[in-house]
Formats: C-alpha cells, structure tokens, sequence
C-alpha cells in the first residue's frame, strides 16, 4: 500500500502480528517487507519472501512452497494479509512447517471473503496488487476462519489462538507445528528396512 490510509492500517497490522514473533523470522509473501523491518528495528532478526519483485522485499524465489532454507530455520513464520494471493497454499504452509524450529510458530493474518472484496473495490486504484502486479490465477478475495482452520490443520498445525483487531474486520491466526506421528507403526522405516 502506498497512501496515508493504507501505510495506517499495514502499520496496525503489523504490530498485531508483532507481538507473537519469536527468534529468527521468515515472512512469506513480504511485500514492501514491513513486518521484518520492523521486527529489525526491535533488535529482531528476519528475512522476508515472494515470488513479486515488491521494493524492499529480500529475497524473491519463483515459489513460495520450495524456499532455499535448512530445515529447522526459523522461530516464527508470518503470512501477513497474503494467504489468499498464494494458489498453493497447502504446499506453502508444508514448506513453512518444515522450516520452523519444533517449537516454532505460525502467524496468519486474514481478512474473510466480502470483506476483502469489499475493501479491494473499494482501494482498487491504491490496490497495488490490482494496479500493479495484477491478481494471478488461484488468487481469492479472502479465506474464511473456517478456511484457514482447515488449511492448518491439513499442514500439521494446530491453533493456539485466534482474535480479531482492525475494528473486527481482521483475524489474526497464531498455530504451533504439530510434532506429526507415522499413521502406522513402522511408517518411519525405509521400506527395505521394514521387511
């Protein structure tokens, strides 16, 4: 965003999401980067990702689902306000559960489906993802609490917590990474091995 009104409420955002990062950061689908900027002038340490050539982003990679880090990377992910513009959202959130620590966390921000296409009408000439690098293919307006929900818990996340700012109209998403079992016992094992 690039107006007075926009720079406003990615600021509010941001310090919503703020508040539950933890160690070294990745943001998926940065942007202008805002999130780990400020996350750096916190004393913070953090790199920030996508696959559009935004100003200020870090790092930019032609997917989202396959990022050049070690397992283990990161103490916190944060998808902020751009879970909606991923078409492959399951395997993004996969390739964010690997790069978490165990401990690590998940930092969803969304806004549900009429809202979003509200406030996208309503932006549409200060909409730089209309104006400028256009919607894509797999793209939505928004993903339902239900949606999310569903998603992280596809991607062996579970919820820790859920609140809404931004007046009620965003819901911020805090999800733990699960420790995930084999479905059956042996499932570890090479196959070789196992016979």
């Amino acid at each position: 965003m690039n107006d007075r009104i926009g720079d406003r409420l990615c600021d509010w955002r941001v310090r919503a999401v703020l508040r539950h990062v933890r160690g070294r950061l990745l943001d998926i689908g940065c942007g202008h980067n805002k999130v780990v900027r400020a996350y750096a002038a916190a004393g913070g340490a953090g790199v920030g990702v996508d696959v559009y050539p935004w100003e200020g982003c870090d790092l930019v990679v032609p997917d989202t689902a396959d990022l050049p880090f070690a397992d283990g990377e990161f103490g916190t992910v944060t998808i902020v306000a751009a879970l909606n513009h991923i078409p492959n959202r399951l395997e993004v959130l996969r390739e964010a559960h690997r790069v978490l620590q165990p401990d690590g966390r998940l930092v969803v921000t969304m806004l549900p489906p009429f809202v979003s296409a509200a406030w996208h009408a309503l932006r549409k000439p200060w909409d730089a993802d209309q104006t400028v690098r256009g919607m894509k293919e797999g793209e939505v307006y928004g993903l339902t609490p239900r949606q999310v929900r569903e998603l992280l818990a596809r991607t062996d996340f579970g919820v820790v917590e859920v609140r809404r700012f931004m007046i009620g109209f965003n819901r911020l998403t805090v999800a733990r990474k699960l420790h995930t079992r084999p479905a059956t016992p042996g499932a570890e094992l090479h196959p070789a091995a196992r016979a």
